[in-house]
C-alpha cells in the first residue's frame, strides 16, 4: 500500500480542476489541429501565431521568436517562429528549479486514405482525429492545461509554497532535426532549464533514443538513347549496385544489439529514389535518400565513415559512374543523464496512480529534439499524452488519433509532477 503524500489533497484539487476544464482542453487541441503545419513545406509561423493567440486567453503572453528567413529557407522550410511561455512561482524571482515542457507542432503531410478530415479535429468514439492529434500537438494541450492546473492551485489559500519556473517551449522543426527549434532557442541563450519533459509517444517514461544519420547519394552516369544504350552509362544500374550493398549492411546490423530496453539494433532505410528523364533514355542521374538509425552505443562518426565506405566500394564495381554523398542530418542518440531521477520518479508514481499499472523506463528507436537539450547538460525525459504506441495511434499515417481519456490522465500526471518539483 502506498504511503500517504503530504500533497494528496493538492493532487486531488488539480485533478478536479482538469476534469472541470477538460472540454476546454479538447477544444484547445481541436483548434491547434485545425491549422495545418505540413513540413515540408514548413510554413509554420501561422500556427505559432494562432497558438499564441489561444494562450493569451489564459492570461499568458507567449514570447514569439521568429527565425531569420534566410536561415529558414536554407533549411528547406518556409517560415518558423518558436514560442516560449514563462510562469514563475514564489517570492524569489530566480529561486527554485526551472522545468521546461517542449512539444513540436510540425508534422508530415497527411497523405491519402483518411476517413476523417486530417485537419478537422473531429471527436468520435472517445478519440480526437487529425494530423498531429497524437504527435505532438496533443502535448501542447497536456502541458498547457497541466500548467493552468498548477496556477489554479497556487492561488488557493491552502496551497503549498511553490518556488521555481515552468516554461512551455512550442517549436516547429522536429521533422527536420530540431536545430531551428530547441537547438536555436538554446544556441541563442533564450532558455537554460534545469529539467525538461518533452512530448511523448508511449506510456512509458522514455529516457534514451536512437540517433539518426540521413544522407543523399547522387549517382552520375551518362544519358543515351535507349536504342543505343552502350553509348551511355546507366546511373540506375550503378545505383542498384549501391542499394544491394546497403541492404546487405541492413541485414548485418541485426547482429548488433543494444542493451537499452525498447531499442533492438541499428537499421537502414532508403526512403526516396529519383532519377531518369524518360522511358526511352538511359538514366544519367539517380538520387537516393537514406536514413540510418544508430543505437545509443554506436559512434556517429564511425557509422558515417562506414556508410561512405560501403557506397564507395559498391560504386567501384560499376564502371563509368561517379558518386556524390552529402550528409543531410546527423541527430545524435539520447542517453539518460543522472539528474533525470526526480522526473522519472514523479512521473512513474503519478502515472501508476492514473493508469493503474507500473510505468517503466525504456528507450525508443525514434529520434527526437530531446537530444539537443541533453547535449546542453539538461536532464530530460519523454512523457506526455501521446499514443500508447506510435502504430496504435496511426501517427504519420491516415486517421491519426488520440484517445481523449489518455489526454485527461496524462495532463493530471504532468500537473502532479510539476507540483512535486516546485513544492
Amino acid at each position: 500500500m502506498t504511503a500517504p503524500s503530504p500533497h494528496d489533497a493538492q493532487y486531488e484539487a488539480m485533478d478536479a480542476w482538469i476534469d472541470a476544464h477538460f472540454d476546454e482542453e479538447v477544444r484547445f487541441l481541436q483548434a491547434l489541429v485545425q491549422v495545418p503545419t505540413d513540413t515540408p513545406p514548413g510554413n509554420n509561423t501561422p500556427h505559432a501565431q494562432r497558438t499564441a493567440e489561444l494562450l493569451s486567453t489564459f492570461g499568458w503572453q507567449a514570447e514569439q521568436h521568429p527565425v531569420a528567413d534566410a536561415d529558414v529557407k536554407s533549411y528547406g522550410l518556409s517560415s518558423l517562429t518558436n514560442l516560449i511561455v514563462r510562469r514563475r512561482f514564489g517570492a524569489q524571482p530566480e529561486g527554485g528549479l526551472t522545468v521546461a515542457l517542449n512539444a513540436h507542432g510540425d508534422v508530415v503531410p497527411p497523405g491519402e486514405g483518411w476517413t476523417h478530415a486530417p485537419y478537422g479535429g473531429e471527436v468520435a468514439d472517445g478519440k480526437l482525429y487529425g494530423r498531429a492529434s497524437a504527435v505532438s500537438k496533443s502535448d501542447f494541450a497536456t502541458y498547457s492545461f497541466a500548467l493552468r492546473a498548477l496556477e489554479a492551485l497556487a492561488v488557493q489559500a491552502a496551497a503549498p509554497k511553490l518556488q521555481g519556473t515552468v516554461e512551455l517551449h512550442f517549436t516547429y522543426d522536429e521533422e527536420f532535426g530540431g536545430e531551428l527549434g530547441p537547438g536555436w532557442l538554446l544556441k541563442h541563450g533564450l532558455t537554460k532549464p534545469d529539467l525538461l519533459i518533452a512530448a511523448g509517444f508511449s506510456h512509458e517514461v522514455v529516457t534514451a533514443h536512437n540517433g539518426c544519420l540521413q544522407m543523399e547519394v547522387t549517382v552520375h552516369g551518362q544519358m543515351a538513347h535507349a536504342a543505343i544504350p552502350h553509348t551511355g552509362v546507366d546511373a540506375l544500374q550503378g545505383a542498384v549496385a549501391i542499394l544491394n550493398a546497403l541492404y546487405a549492411q541492413n541485414t548485418a546490423y541485426q547482429a548488433i544489439t543494444s542493451k537499452v530496453p525498447g531499442i533492438t539494433h541499428p537499421y537502414l532505410n532508403v526512403g526516396r529514389i529519383e532519377g531518369g528523364t524518360n522511358t526511352n533514355v538511359v538514366p544519367g542521374k539517380v538520387v537516393l535518400k537514406l536514413d540510418r538509425r544508430m543505437i545509443p552505443e554506436e559512434d556517429p562518426v564511425a557509422v558515417e565513415a562506414d556508410i561512405r565506405r560501403v557506397i564507395a566500394e559498391a560504386a567501384a564495381t560499376f564502371a563509368g559512374i561517379t558518386v556524390d554523398v552529402k550528409r543531410l542530418l546527423l541527430a545524435k542518440s539520447l542517453q539518460a543523464l543522472p539528474g533525470n531521477a526526480p522526473l522519472v520518479a514523479a512521473i512513474q508514481k503519478h502515472g501508476q496512480a492514473m493508469f493503474g499499472q507500473p510505468i517503466p523506463t525504456c528507450g525508443t528507436p525514434l529520434y527526437t529534439d530531446v537530444r539537443l537539450y541533453c547535449a546542453h547538460g539538461i536532464p530530460a525525459v519523454i512523457y506526455g499524452a501521446g499514443p500508447r504506441t506510435v502504430l496504435e495511434s496511426n501517427a504519420k499515417r491516415a486517421d491519426e488519433h488520440l484517445v481523449l481519456d489518455d489526454l485527461r490522465k496524462a495532463t493530471k500526471v504532468v500537473a502532479r509532477t510539476l507540483l512535486d518539483l516546485l513544492a
